[in-house]
């Protein structure tokens, strides 16, 4: 039972859990008190300064999002010396910042900008010191703007410490600190893994997605361009933050609304290749667990930057990969054969985009000739749901008084499976479902499986399929997969029985409703209640398994046969290299 203390907040009493700290305490009693380098996702480790607040009966200043509250202790969050004191350290980080706000692409979105309006400065008493610093476009998914950095360290916290991949570092000392790639190359150079959460977490304009809506603005203007878009299964719940909707509001006809207003011609779902994926990939678990010899667990591989990570640390399981393309990729193939056939459309003749939360994809397009199945590139470009909401407010287009539509088929309807890949253990819980089904023949009675939702770090189960015990392992986070992978790995080594069967891993805490291209301010607050904005499509649907959607059922009719076929493998499977960063 954890140890309560009383203590007060501006003279108002509080009962807090001892070792809470003032920031936290104030926050339960209605004050603010203004922070940059905290974010509740990590350690407080009290860079910039700006949260100072005073105790009662002592002369010093102290952070607060660092210091516990004390037993009997009145903090004063707000007094003219601690307003001075505040506005004083953000007039010195602009004093090192540029005055660029309008070429921003954090423009309206930006902490230090609301901080600096919030305290109402109007002048620069401190003389400028911005450095000239090259800017980092190595990747094709993020970009890195150094000379925009106020070196409050999110990003390196979140990096190293939520998705352990230690791609960005603090290089240099006093004055000449800045923010780079690890060991000061360029962020492809390094083990980045392009997730996208270090910008997700900046609060400026030091970090952002790499902007392609020009491209899709091009298509829509060429007139020989047949435009197709899909959207992803976390966009539908996340978009509407954009335009002061509530965390979790689906808003998926909406969607297909505003991309009819933008001209795109056809209009299709990511979550109906979600149960194409499902399709093949559970197919290729049931075939490895019920053939004795094959190698097990099997690993799911919808993440591009878990794909990228393994390929770099994790070489020696790649046997265990599932070699089912991503939903986003599965779409991308159909869209430019089994569509472009139907509609007698000539493939070169098709611009095909994706809307998704995560930036990673955006490598993924081009990851290997795996990418180019249909003989050209199966998709052109990739947006971010931050990206989508521009485009849409640049059309003039009125989001929320748009009317709810439908998407074009045939690859647009999709099941409540389709649309829970959205959601840390969303892909196991839509692959049992499915599972369940091939190894019985039967249907499931209630097809929730509550054991691999939420967002603790790690979770496993041992699920009955009719007397057969299927044990499974669900980790998002990249910090959290390196526990799983050595479990596997020593149970390889040792001879000793695999603790799993099947795993699933997501980069991204929370999944893809926390990915790096979702709307800023994402913390577990929101993300729990995007992930009940995606239980919820997936509560609302009639066809709640893959294997039921009636097109996909047609698809494989009338064109890949059957899944795990030698079309569906040429078309929807992929293949991986052991490309280690480092020599081993």
């Amino acid at each position: 039972m954890a140890k309560m203390i009383d203590a007060q907040i501006n003279g108002r009493k509080i009962t807090v859990e001892e070792g809470t700290s003032i920031l936290k305490a104030a926050q339960m009693v209605g004050m603010k008190i203004p922070a940059l380098c905290y974010h509740p996702d990590l350690p407080a480790w009290a860079a910039c300064g700006i949260c100072v607040t005073k105790i009662e009966g002592s002369p010093k200043l102290v952070r607060a999002c660092a210091t516990p509250i004390g037993a009997g202790q009145n903090i004063l969050t707000h007094d003219p010396d601690i307003v001075n004191v505040r506005r004083e350290v953000v007039e010195l980080i602009l004093a090192n910042h540029p005055d660029d706000c309008l070429y921003c692409p954090r423009n309206g979105n930006c902490e230090l900008q609301r901080l600096a309006a919030e305290f109402g400065i109007r002048e620069q008493p401190f003389e400028k010191n911005v450095r000239s610093l090259p800017l980092d476009d190595s990747t094709p998914s993020i970009i890195l703007d150094p000379e925009k950095c106020i070196l409050c360290g999110r990003c390196v916290k979140v990096c190293q410490g939520m998705q352990n991949v230690w791609a960005l570092e603090f290089i240099g000392r006093g004055d000449g600190t800045r923010i780079a790639g690890a060991g000061d190359v360029l962020l492809n150079e390094t083990p980045c893994i392009k997730c996208g959460q270090c910008s997700a977490h900046c609060p400026v304009g030091a970090i952002y997605e790499k902007d392609d809506t020009a491209k899709v603005w091009r298509a829509l203007q060429d007139g020989k361009k047949h435009v197709v878009a899909q959207i992803a299964p976390a966009v539908r719940v996340a978009l509407g933050e954009a335009f002061g909707l509530e965390p979790g509001t689906i808003v998926t006809g909406k969607i297909y609304a505003a991309l009819r207003r933008l001209g795109i011609h056809a209009i299709f779902d990511t979550n109906f290749a979600a149960d194409l994926t499902i399709m093949e990939e559970a197919t290729e678990f049931v075939h490895r667990f019920t053939t004795e010899g094959s190698t097990l667990p099997l690993i799911s591989s919808c993440c591009p930057s878990w794909v990228d990570y393994l390929e770099k640390y994790f070489g020696d399981m790649i046997p265990h990969f599932s070699t089912a393309k991503s939903p986003q990729m599965m779409m991308a193939s159909m869209v430019k054969t089994y569509y472009a056939q139907k509609q007698g459309i000539e493939p070169e003749d098709i611009f095909s985009f994706s809307i998704m939360p995560c930036t990673s994809k955006k490598y993924e397009i081009t990851r290997d000739e795996h990418m180019y199945s249909t003989g050209q590139q199966d998709l052109d470009v990739v947006i971010t749901t931050r990206e989508f909401a521009r485009m849409i407010k640049q059309a003039g287009i009125d989001f929320l008084n748009l009317p709810d539509e439908e998407p074009d088929n045939p690859l647009g309807m999709y099941s409540g499976a389709g649309t829970i890949f959205g959601v840390t253990g969303g892909v196991m819980e839509a692959a049992l479902r499915t599972a369940y089904h091939m190894v019985t023949g039967e249907e499931l009675g209630k097809v929730e499986f509550e054991m691999v939702r939420g967002l603790e770090g790690i979770k496993s189960a041992e699920i009955d399929i009719k007397g057969t015990k299927v044990r499974v392992a669900v980790a998002h986070q990249m910090g959290n997969v390196e526990e799983i992978m050595k479990q596997i790995r020593e149970a390889k080594a040792t001879g000793k029985e695999i603790p799993y069967h099947f795993v699933e891993v997501m980069a991204c805490r929370g999944g893809c409703i926390g990915g790096g291209g979702q709307p800023y301010g994402a913390t577990d607050e929101r993300r729990k209640k995007r992930i009940a904005g995606i239980y919820k499509d997936d509560s609302q649907q009639t066809v709640r398994c893959s294997h039921n959607n009636p097109y996909i059922q047609t698809l494989y009719a009338d064109f890949l046969e059957k899944p795990g076929s030698h079309k569906a493998h040429e078309l929807l499977h992929t293949k991986y290299v052991d490309r280690p960063l480092y020599q081993k």
